[in-house]
């Protein structure tokens, strides 16, 4: 008999149920994935270089 493609792992899904989420599955996994509707490139890093950083911070100032 050969192996399943899904299994159920902790407690018992009828047959009808393994079909359902199988189908789900396939659904999901055919699915084109949706272009976001506003993607923006930025060219600046989201962090700071610690070498470009002027070399005195005041004592009142934190991060």
């Amino acid at each position: 008999m050969p192996m399943p493609d899904i299994r159920v792992e902790k407690g018992h899904a009828e047959p009808e149920e393994v079909a359902a989420i199988t189908a789900i599955l396939l659904a999901r996994a055919a699915a084109t994935p949706e272009a976001p509707a506003h993607h923006v490139r930025h060219n600046r890093a989201g962090w700071r270089r610690l070498e470009r950083e002027p070399g005195f911070r005041a004592p009142h100032s934190w991060r």
